[in-house]
């Protein structure tokens, strides 16, 4: 479903709200040419208390990591945004929905250099349902290992959540669906694991726990770092900082993809090879995630701002 069939009509702009289709930028704005952004994808949840904001301030402080590497400044404070944020999903009625803050380079000049091009910030929010399909959660999705690697850090620096990185992504997905697959898995420059094109993957193999480490070029995600707690809550033996080799992927018990966007999603088959339907490990972990999110549970409030 694109824009046009959502009941959304307002973003946030440089410090105004503004009519959605008034939320424009110049031709020549450097981001656009250069890839020179930083973004965030943030779910809010329905829950019996209201709409609640899963994990923002973790989302937050990685946003205003990922200016950093770049030297940029983003003009407005966190409590500036948090604000911004609330404001904008009160004013759109959203009960849930996922939420886009975005800072980078404006227009000014189009050397590659950014020079004096202002930082600008954007903040959107729309509903926005299962990101990898409606069955996906419960049957899983099918996915093929792309033949794009991911580039390391030494290259572009991964702990950053940059806009121009996900060109890899992009090329990667749709190699992916055009070969009749729902998504991909991205290996790293050594030939290892690293994740999908916007999610981290997870491994299952005799009861325990696998997930490539932050050295295997994957971004710290924060659904990632969720799900490793909730395991580890839960009496499983998590290793979170290992290399997963391809060969592995076929002998997994079970797979699973995390994301803010993919939530909690099994992974059934890996190019030709089936790894099964949803495993017990998987279905745990996704339930406890979803009774976390939907506050079934009263676990980790300190997790969730309230709108």
């Amino acid at each position: 479903m694109g824009f046009d069939d959502m009941d959304v009509d307002t973003i946030w702009m440089d410090g105004e709200f503004v009519d959605w289709d008034d939320a424009q930028i110049h031709v020549l704005t450097h981001g656009l040419h250069y890839g020179t952004g930083v973004f965030e994808g943030v779910r809010c949840y329905d829950t019996e208390n209201g709409p609640a904001v899963f994990r923002w301030e973790e989302h937050l402080e990685r946003l205003y990591d990922s200016t950093q590497p770049y030297e940029m400044e983003i003009p407005f404070s966190r409590e500036e945004l948090t604000e911004a944020t609330m404001e904008l999903i009160r004013r759109q009625d959203l009960e849930s929905c996922y939420i886009r803050p975005i800072a980078f380079y404006g227009y000014d000049t189009l050397g590659v250099s950014p020079g004096d091009c202002p930082t600008q910030v954007a903040i959107a929010a729309w509903p926005w349902g299962t990101y990898l399909g409606e069955d996906a959660l419960e049957n899983g999705i099918k996915v093929m290992v792309s033949s794009w690697r991911k580039h390391s850090s030494s290259q572009i620096p991964t702990n950053a959540k940059t806009t121009g990185l996900y060109v890899n992504s992009m090329l990667a997905g749709e190699e992916a669906r055009r070969n009749g697959y729902r998504e991909a898995i991205v290996l790293n420059k050594e030939g290892n694991v690293a994740e999908g094109p916007g999610e981290n993957i997870f491994l299952v193999r005799d009861g325990e726990i696998f997930t490539p480490g932050l050295s295997e070029s994957i971004l710290d995600g924060i659904t990632r770092n969720t799900v490793i707690e909730l395991a580890e809550e839960r009496g499983y033996e998590v290793h979170d900082n290992v290399s997963i080799s391809r060969g592995e992927l076929n002998t997994a018990d079970e797979l699973f993809f995390t994301g803010s966007a993919a939530e909690v999603t099994p992974i059934r088959q890996v190019d030709n090879v089936e790894i099964g339907e949803r495993g017990p490990v998987t279905e745990e972990l996704q339930q406890a995630f979803f009774d976390l999110v939907e506050r079934r549970t009263d676990d980790h409030d300190e997790w969730f701002t309230y709108v």
